[in-house]
């Protein structure tokens, strides 16, 4: 495309899965930050909790500095300590919704712009159970932001069959599910990510026109989901041109083709479009963000 694609969207990048050993809360986040703050290619950087007060604000003072915009992600707090926002147990979904309001007062401290977080596990024939209690921990959630600042909340659309397992999860539950809260909450929206679209077993059309309106923020990756014996099988995030993955440069090229269709990518609101590459086995976490950076100039050049 003639048009540079900074005149479309703001580049980003999760820094704990560029980086292996963040998504904790503890590891070398301000060496790991310092080099995506100095690279001018990304305009946003997606974090996860930091658990050392005084690392979160030299975080925050890089990020500034850099002249960059930050997004949080919550998702690690639930993975990583078990956590479900819809678990039929009400102790249980009490302790995902309370780490959540957490996750979002640090977002507010470090001037996040946006908070996205995931759906749980649920069984089928509970699956209506898990849906009500989706909604009442997302309306917990929403009103607990919106009563702090004006800091969008985003859930992210997961498989529901392969890897997470999650409820949100296929494109009519997740249109379901915001149809539902948009009409209560000005400040709910949905993340979409290339990475999961296969895993979904559905299209691009298929996932994305029902959800079109209200798709608030965007992921680009790659996924090993044709033979289970396969490395990197699941949802593992490897880089593009992984082998036996589903997604490179003409894959990605459409998901932009997509986003421009359905106005998330417009030089009017330059929404932002985030890479989620995670180095696998000894790879280079540098190298797999070069990487990520050619195969977007490719496919950009892909579009008409």
């Amino acid at each position: 495309m003639m048009k540079s694609m900074r005149r479309y969207m703001k580049v980003g990048i999760i820094l704990h899965m560029a980086f292996n050993g963040l998504a904790g809360g503890e590891g070398p986040i301000l060496e790991s930050l310092r080099k995506v703050v100095k690279d001018d290619y990304f305009d946003v950087v997606e974090i996860t909790h930091i658990k050392d007060p005084k690392v979160r604000q030299e975080a925050k003072e890089m990020i500034a500095c850099g002249h960059m915009e930050v997004i949080y992600g919550g998702q690690p707090l639930l993975l990583l300590n078990g956590l479900n926002v819809n678990h039929l147990d009400e102790k249980e979904r009490r302790k995902a919704v309370d780490i959540l309001k957490k996750g979002i007062d640090e977002a507010y401290e470090i001037g996040a712009k946006g908070f996205s977080y995931l759906a749980g596990q649920y069984e089928e024939e509970t699956m209506e159970d898990s849906f009500q209690a989706l909604l009442a921990s997302s309306r917990e959630i929403l009103t607990y932001a919106k009563e702090k600042g004006d800091m969008p909340i985003t859930l992210e659309v997961f498989d529901y069959d392969i890897d997470k397992k999650s409820l949100i999860g296929p494109a009519d539950r997740a249109k379901r599910l915001a149809e539902t809260l948009t009409k209560e909450y000005d400040n709910f929206g949905l993340l979409i990510d290339l990475s999961h679209i296969p895993m979904l077993h559905e299209t691009l059309d298929e996932n994305i026109d029902p959800i079109r309106e209200y798709v608030l923020h965007a992921h680009m990756g790659n996924t090993v989901i044709s033979d289970e014996n396969l490395p990197g099988y699941g949802d593992t995030h490897p880089r593009f041109g992984f082998p036996g993955g589903e997604n490179d440069v003409e894959e990605l090229a459409e998901y932009l083709r997509k986003l421009m269709e359905i106005g998330y990518l417009h030089p009017e609101n330059r929404n932002i479009v985030s890479f989620e590459v995670k180095p696998f086995g000894k790879e280079d976490s540098e190298m797999v963000i070069a990487n990520a950076k050619r195969t977007l100039n490719s496919a950009w050049e892909l579009i008409d």
